[in-house]
């Protein structure tokens, strides 16, 4: 029978006899295949050959369940091996009798029994002493379901040694330990070298240097010193590569470049691997091709490019091994040489370690190197468990002595190391780890506040090295010493002092975790401790240790945070820092930022530079963009290099003018952008004198532009490619039609307009070559690339059949993923998403009108998340899912409601491992599909276009149906649109603003110690955005975000506009100071003095009305009317918010002094459509009198302040800012509003006057007289009424082209 097991690197088989070859291949291989992999027949039986004392135990039962009888499918004796019950570390071994390849192992339990073990780990060595556990990605070797069935093990990636453990973990219940075994591989060429540290190995070229562009290293090594360089080799002009040890890291260190020419600047350093001096062996390949490198140490593999300007390695003379014998020469990182033994170095080929055997005269030897690799190798115990390991010992006595020596290595930063009694006093010595720093306490048996703390203040000590300690009391004096600094001592006959303060700090309290990590040469009283007998029981007693293995292990090795964060470790787990990557969550996946503007106006954004990150989770980063969004359109704006005009004389087609544009996004960050938006236009400014765009003998393009591939191209603004023309031509309107362009004419002209063929976007370079004769001049000027829409957000499709579906190619998704979309529905359940493997999948469904659920299983059991409303989730509604899974966890979020989130388990599994279609609203059993609509369904940051594949696909429509599909811009200011029988609504519930589509600014007036303040009804965290979604296990890790919003008219400073405080003593304030300029306060860290940031020094107490927008992710707080960034000095977030208030501030409040002055003075004015987050406190009071949540102290009576500012005028910052310039529009309106009345009141006195002749000549004069002015009067008055109409109109165009602002 099949057994499940973790990674899809290893293959098992359960079979009932023999055992049958299966040929392995990875497919998750990176890096070359050399020397990682055997033949394709290192397949053989390898314990058929060794004797049966090559098989050893920890105990055996009895006679006949000894180990010799543990070979696979033998049936003598007991029919396997089994241990004694009282065993408390089981195992069993064999001995290869040399070192080979292994490839695969087997085994079997106990012959017609019920033992059997269900599970294992495997350990590895060279010498029998000193193990190393074969690590699986995915966790333990699964064993056997019965007493006879074989199951294999192909090892993901072979190993070469001569002894194999395999230590069983679990075994029948109803049965005991009982095992068979056998190993498969082949044997293998080796040629070893030791080095001593003193030693190495010099390779002498055939010619002075040798210059390269291709170069191949490989070797493998072991060392138990975490320092020394490997290979090295340089040349005179300043080339060197060196490879190195450096504190258990192996560093590659290469440069190409002449350093005469080129001082430093060729130089490229790669570090990878950790705990490479743990004495076994470690594979390395360098592949290099001119720049290009490939560098790969077991299996894991790092591709870079060198720096500079050279392509090619030029080393002199020779090629160092194992050290560099002569010090100082340039290139040299490390003084010390390797220590150690290497096996099977090649250099281009060549077996350097062959010839030094064979004593070849291109091999000169320095100092002693031997080839046969000697084994020095101390017994490590680890300590497993940080709450109930322990070894205690029980020293010779002496009188008034003590002297303990060890090594450790940890990552944790706290445990209890040593805990003893110095003398014959009641004082007992605690020696631990604290905060990562070592800590020396002495204190009474019962301990009081006054004790002696000792504190090593340095460098830490839980980064995974060896470090040594020596401890010694003599006289009533302890001395401690770590690593090589000088000894520090504690007297004993003096008075505690108390603990050093430190921020933080734990204390002198005595330590309640356990040290988990590795020790080894451990000595009292300068006797060695023999830990076989301590494991043998005959030497002191032990709980949860495990013997001869250091079992620490490298959990940032490969390295799962992405997007560039940190991997911080413990012994059992790590947890990534995503400080500065722009990306959130437990692995860095989630970017914190919106992919689109279009996304920003949706939640609430008005216009300002934001950072958009098109790939979401992609591997692109967030590029900083314009968002410019006007009352029907949102626009992304990314500008360049160059803004201003160009003028261009004396060029031709030899020696055109070329200029190339640097935007302030890469090439690739651009293509998305404009990959995922609905149209992009960028204007061409072209003005020419005598300077031809074609020639126009030949038509042959004189000057030309390149697109965002590097293509040529000699279409111009407002023409569509292919057609060598300008627009002009297509508008028929050239000054010379004989022509395709103005300036074709040859005369002084314009070819100005607008290239809006996206997938040619943006301008590149362009070349002008017609600028060389006399009077001969191009201006040109290339704007900005503007892109508006985001055609994904929007993109849908209608599910109409329960049997139909759409598919797509396999989701890629082993280590982590992540899913989000719309739907909207009236179905009562149905599958969104699915997605098979060969027992992996991943399940998105509708499982209830109520409920939405996302299963998966990659090898540790279904996990099933559920996400449960108390309201039904098929209401024709809009619904937001959004699920995670990582290595860490998984999470589910829908709309608001609570996030579901489980974690991983330790050592499990990893890899989702997926392998049929993707299928889209429904299954490939064509059972429980979906019906109904689903929009924007992204994928690990790329978007399915579901639109384009519903085309196709029975069943299914594009675009859904319904009055809320459209992009938008029904409702307004965070207002939700709700879909009805014969139309729709606007719910402005989270909005600032009221009216039917949330438009209508809602205003209140304080008068004099009056104030709202808002309670939050629970703690409140400010993290609602769906892109900062913080994760459980590690809260710190995610960006905090705020949004606020809000205008005011006031006269008064200082002022308090806004205040949140928090059951932390935290606060964040916006007030106005006594010169009435505007201020904001950030106090988030109580350690710390605020942040406080002036955004304009102007008063803003001036009666008029202005409006602020601010946007603060993580440390960087956007002042959106004024375009301006400021950076906090913590991105800690407002945890737990407790209050906002508006105006006067009563009670106590821990705010700075400035602040308090502000908040005594309260605030006098109006203030309007006020948004902090989703909360809008000036609604809730006026919609919700009486309620728990709102309290309101004085006079406060709705106003009409921000609507009355439509009729006349609003005051952004950068009105404040500009004053003077903000008020010449409104000149010019009464100018333009003079001159319309003045003349209507001209033209009617001269109709007047002609009526006047006319009646002069038919009249008396006298009569003429008196009835002329009645007829000015009538006629000037309706004069008037003419210009108070075009008044009014002219006001209602201002009103309605007035800027919308979305909070």
């Amino acid at each position: 029978m099949s057994v499940k097991f973790s990674t899809h690197l290893t293959q098992y088989i359960s079979l009932d006899k023999g055992i049958s070859s299966t040929k392995h291949v990875e497919r998750n291989s990176t890096g070359p295949l050399f020397s990682f992999f055997p033949p394709d027949n290192c397949e053989g039986p390898l314990g058929a050959a060794v004797p049966p004392s090559a098989f050893e135990s920890s105990t055996q039962l009895s006679e006949s369940h000894a180990p010799r009888l543990a070979r696979l499918n033998r049936r003598e004796g007991s029919g396997g091996w089994a241990p004694q019950r009282t065993d408390r570390n089981r195992w069993l071994q064999v001995d290869l009798r040399d070192r080979v390849e292994v490839t695969g192992v087997a085994t079997q339990g106990r012959h017609g029994s019920s033992d059997w073990v269900t599970s294992y780990q495997l350990m590895v060595s060279d010498t029998g002493r000193a193990w190393k556990r074969y690590r699986l990605e995915d966790g333990t070797f699964p064993g056997n379901s019965d007493a006879d069935g074989v199951v294999l093990h192909k090892l993901p990636h072979p190993v070469r040694t001569r002894y194999l453990r395999f230590v069983p973990l679990t075994w029948n219940p109803s049965g005991w330990v009982g095992l068979r075994i056998e190993a498969y591989g082949c044997s293998y060429k080796s040629d070893v070298a030791d080095f001593d540290g003193r030693s190495s190995l010099l390779y002498r070229f055939n010619q002075k240097s040798m210059s390269t562009v291709k170069d191949v290293i490989s070797l493998r090594f072991k060392s138990q010193k975490g320092e020394g360089v490997l290979v090295h080799g340089e040349g005179q002009r300043g080339d060197y590569i060196t490879l190195e040890l450096h504190q258990g890291r192996l560093a590659l260190h290469l440069n190409l470049d002449d350093a005469k020419l080129h001082s430093g600047s060729g130089h490229a350093s790669v570090t990878l691997g950790s705990l490479l001096d743990d004495q076994h062996w470690h594979s390395v390949l360098i592949e290099r091709f001119n720049k290009q490198v490939n560098f790969t140490l077991d299996r894991h593999t790092q591709h870079f490019r060198t720096r500079g300007d050279g392509d090619s390695l030029e080393v002199d003379y020779e090629l160092s091994i194992g050290g560099i014998p002569l010090p100082g020469k340039p290139g040299t990182f490390l003084r010390k040489n390797f220590q150690g033994c290497m096996e099977n170095l090649y250099y281009n080929g060549v077996n350097i370690i062959d010839l030094a055997k064979r004593r070849k005269p291109q091999i000169y030897s320095v100092g002693n190197v031997t080839f046969s690799c000697s084994e020095p190798q101390p017994v490590a115990t680890t300590f497993l468990s940080s709450s109930s390991s322990f070894l205690s010992l029980t020293p010779e006595p002496r009188a008034e002595s003590l002297s303990v020596h060890f090594q450790f290595r940890t990552w944790n930063r706290d445990g209890l190391l040593l805990f003893t009694q110095p003398g014959r006093g009641s004082e007992h010595l605690v020696l631990r780890l604290g905060g990562g720093q070592l800590q020396s306490i002495l204190l009474p048996w019962r301990p009081v506040p006054s004790v002696f703390c000792l504190w090593f203040q340095g460098e830490s000590v839980n980064d995974g090295l060896w470090h040594s300690v020596s401890l010694t009391t003599r006289d009533r004096r302890i001395f401690l010493a770590l690593d090589s600094e000088p000894a520090s001592a504690i007297d004993l006959g003096d008075q505690g002092e108390g603990c050093p303060p430190s921020s933080g700090s734990p204390g002198c309290r005595n330590p309640t975790s356990a040290f988990q990590g590795c020790l080894r040469l451990l000595s009292i009283n300068n006797q060695p401790v023999d830990l076989f007998q301590v494991q043998q029981g005959l030497l002191g007693n032990y709980s949860d240790l495990q013997f001869d293995i250091c079992g620490i292990r490298d959990r940032c090795l490969p390295n799962f945070c992405e997007h560039g964060g940190r991997c911080v470790q413990s012994w059992s787990t790590f947890h990534c820092d995503c400080s500065g990557t722009g990306y959130s969550g437990p692995t860095c996946h989630n970017s914190i930022y919106e992919p689109s503007c279009e996304a920003y106006r949706q939640a609430g954004s008005s216009s300002g530079f934001f950072s958009i990150d098109p790939d979401g989770s992609g591997p692109l980063k967030p590029t900083l963009v314009y968002c410019n969004m006007t009352e029907d359109k949102v626009w992304t704006v990314v500008s360049h290099n160059s803004t201003e005009p160009v003028h261009v004389r004396g060029s031709t087609l030899q020696r055109p003018h070329v200029m190339r544009f640097n935007y302030s996004a890469s090439p690739e960050q651009l293509r998305a952008l404009v990959a995922t938006s609905e149209q992009c236009q960028q204007e061409v400014v072209y003005r020419c004198r005598k300077s031809r765009l074609f020639n126009t003998w030949d038509w042959s393009p004189l000057s030309w532009w390149v697109d965002s591939s590097g293509e040529k191209h000699t279409y111009w603004g407002g023409v569509l490619p292919g057609v060598q023309q300008c627009s002009c031509s297509l508008d028929e309107n050239c000054i010379d039609m004989n022509y395709f362009c103005n300036c074709d004419a040859d005369r002084e002209a314009n070819d100005t307009g607008v290239l809006s063929y996206k997938d040619h976007l943006p301008v590149r370079e362009i070349t002008i070559g017609d600028t060389n004769r006399t009077g001969s001049e191009a201006i040109y000027r290339i704007g900005p690339l503007h892109c508006y829409g985001d055609r994904f957000l929007w993109n849908a499709a209608s599910f109409y059949q329960e049997s139909s579906y759409l598919h797509f190619p396999t989701f890629q998704a082993e280590l982590s993923a992540d899913i989000s979309f719309y739907f909207k529905t009236t179905a009562p359940s149905g599958v969104f998403l699915e997605n098979m493997g060969v027992k992996d999948f991943f399940r998105m469904e509708l499982s209830s009108p109520s409920t939405v659920a996302f299963t998966f299983d990659v090898g540790n059991g279904p996990v099933v998340l559920a996400a449960k409303s108390h309201v039904p989730l098929n209401d024709k509604q809009w619904h937001y899912v959004r699920a995670e899974r990582h290595v860490k966890g998984a999470s589910l979020q829908v709309d608001q409601l609570p996030l579901r989130y489980a974690e991983a388990p330790a050592d499990g599994h990893l890899r989702l491992q997926l392998s049929s279609q993707l299928f889209v609203g429904g299954t490939a059993s064509r059972q429980r599909g979906f019906l109904g609509c689903i929009r924007a369904l992204t994928m690990n940051g790329i978007t399915l276009d579901l639109e384009e594949r519903a085309k196709m696909t029975p069943g299914v429509s594009s675009m859904c149906p319904g009055h809320c599909t459209g992009h938008g811009s029904l409702c307004h200011n965070r207002g939700r649109c709700i879909e009805s029988n014969n139309g729709y609504a606007c719910d402005c519930t989270h909005s600032a603003y009221g009216g039917p589509h949330c438009k209508t600014e809602v205003s209140i007036s304080f008068e004099r110690g009056s104030s709202l303040t808002y309670t939050f009804q629970e703690p409140f965290s400010v993290m609602h955005n769906r892109s900062t979604q913080s994760f459980p296990a590690y809260p710190d890790s995610s960006k905090s975000r705020e949004n606020v919003g809000f205008s005011f008219q006031t006269s008064q400073s200082p002022a308090m506009l806004l205040v949140t405080t928090t059951f932390h003593s935290q606060y964040m304030a916006i007030i106005l100071a006594h010169n009435g300029s505007l201020q904001i306060w950030y106090h988030l860290n109580k350690e710390k003095r605020p942040d406080v940031f002036t955004p304009l020094p102007v008063t803003l107490a001036d009666g008029l009305l202005h409006s602020v927008r601010i946007h603060r992710e993580g440390r960087d707080i956007h002042i959106q009317d004024i375009n301006q960034k400021y950076t906090l000095s913590s991105d800690t977030e407002l945890n737990t918010i407790k209050a906002l208030t508006l105006g006067k501030v009563t009670g106590t409040m821990a705010v700075d002094e400035e602040v308090l002055q502000a908040a005594s003075q309260g605030f006098v004015g109006c203030l309007s459509s006020v948004q902090f987050n989703h909360v809008a406190p000036l609604k809730a009071a006026l919609l919700n009198r009486g309620s728990s949540l709102v309290s309101m102290r004085g006079r406060l009576v709705e106003s009409t302040c921000g609507s009355s500012a439509d009729m006349t005028t609003s005051h952004s910052l950068s009105d404040s800012e500009k004053s003077d310039r903000g008020k010449e529009p409104l000149t010019n309106a009464v100018q333009s509003d003079s001159a319309v009345i003045a003349g209507v009141i001209a033209a009617v006195v001269f109709i007047t006057l002609c009526m006047a002749a006319v009646m002069i000549r038919f009249l008396y004069q006298h009569r003429q007289a008196r009835m002329a002015e009645p007829i000015k009067e009538k006629n000037h008055r309706h004069g008037l009424e003419t210009a108070y109409r075009t008044e009014l109109d002219l006001q209602n165009a201002v009103r309605d082209s007035r800027k919308e602002y979305y909070i």
